[in-house]
């Protein structure tokens, strides 16, 4: 099963095996990552679920979309690595993704 490592903001460093079908923001979710509020369950609608992405799999993501693009700029800590994990669907490329969750805003 691939793998995915989710990084805390206190710095704790967790690795978990990512079912068929999810996104990121589900995984981080399902295995009970509290600080990743993803209030708007995954629709794009909220900022909520803002990780920072390793760079060595920025050309392996799906392109930013107008919309969490949009999310992304209401955020004081957005950098070029940036993504909603809820616009992120955890394909077997993935495996080993390391993404750390963003401070809240």
């Amino acid at each position: 099963m691939p793998k995915l490592t989710v990084i805390t903001r206190e710095g704790q460093e967790s690795t978990i095996e990512v079912g068929d079908g999810l996104t990121v923001m589900e995984a981080i979710r399902d295995n009970g990552f509290d600080e990743l509020l993803a209030l708007c369950g995954g629709c794009c609608s909220c900022a909520t679920c803002h990780v920072h992405v390793d760079p060595a799999f920025r050309d392996k993501l799906p392109p930013l979309g107008e919309d969490e693009d949009d999310l992304l700029e209401s955020s004081e800590h957005r950098n070029e690595d940036s993504r909603l994990s809820c616009q992120i669907p955890f394909e077997p490329e993935l495996d080993g993704l390391k993404v750390t969750i963003a401070a809240e805003d």
